[in-house]
């Protein structure tokens, strides 16, 4: 059984949203131990976004059921895509799936683009027609950089759990069993999450 850790790594170096804290890791040797002052925001690296990130009164990330992110889910390549990913796009490659991930050519990258891959609106209702609970990018915001939010508030008003900034480098198409688990950061609007993909078994006995 394979493994695929699709969370970015989390350090000073790490990519941010301009705007979003820059990550500082402050060491102490003391003496017997070490001890680590962390500062980033809630919405740094490999990260989950809560209903209360865009709307108000919205859900925050420690009450975010647990089996919407623990579950069977679907990796699609859309590396070929450049600009807004469309309902075109995803037609046929999301049926059947509750927990979508999708694959970009901003997988691996390390800089921030402007240009990055997002979901158009369309794209945004496409998925939650065909009952997607759960949908993840590699991008650093599912919604473009020019985006009104439009993207976010259809996806959490629906309580559609977004990943963001995930690394699925390597990662085959195919359907998994993810995990993804956020800090319970108590009333907050998001927190950096470990993700990690289980390949399903194969069928069949053995021959």
């Amino acid at each position: 059984m394979q493994f695929f850790d699709v969370t970015r790594q989390l350090g000073e170096d790490t990519l941010v949203y301009p705007g979003d804290p820059i990550p500082r890791m402050i060491r102490e040797d003391a003496g017997d131990s070490l001890l680590t002052e962390v500062h980033l925001g809630t919405h740094t690296g490999t990260h989950i976004d809560a209903p209360a990130h865009y709307l108000k009164n919205g859900a925050t990330v420690d009450t975010i059921p647990l089996p919407l992110l623990i579950g069977p889910a679907r990796v699609i390549d859309l590396c070929r895509v450049r600009g807004a990913i469309t309902p075109a796009d995803l037609s046929g490659r999301c049926e059947g799936a509750e927990r979508l991930l999708i694959k970009t050519w901003f997988s691996g990258e390390d800089a921030f683009d402007p240009g990055y891959p997002a979901l158009s609106v369309e794209a945004a209702r496409y998925l939650t027609e065909n009952g997607i609970i759960c949908v993840g990018m590699d991008a650093p915001s599912i919604e473009a950089y020019d985006g009104d939010g439009s993207v976010h508030r259809h996806l959490l008003e629906r309580d559609v759990v977004v990943l963001e900034l995930l690394d699925l480098t390597g990662v085959p198409e195919g359907e998994y069993t993810m995990i993804a688990l956020p800090l319970r950061l108590r009333g907050l609007d998001g927190s950096p999450a470990r993700v990690v993909l289980c390949e399903k078994p194969k069928s069949g006995g053995i021959s």
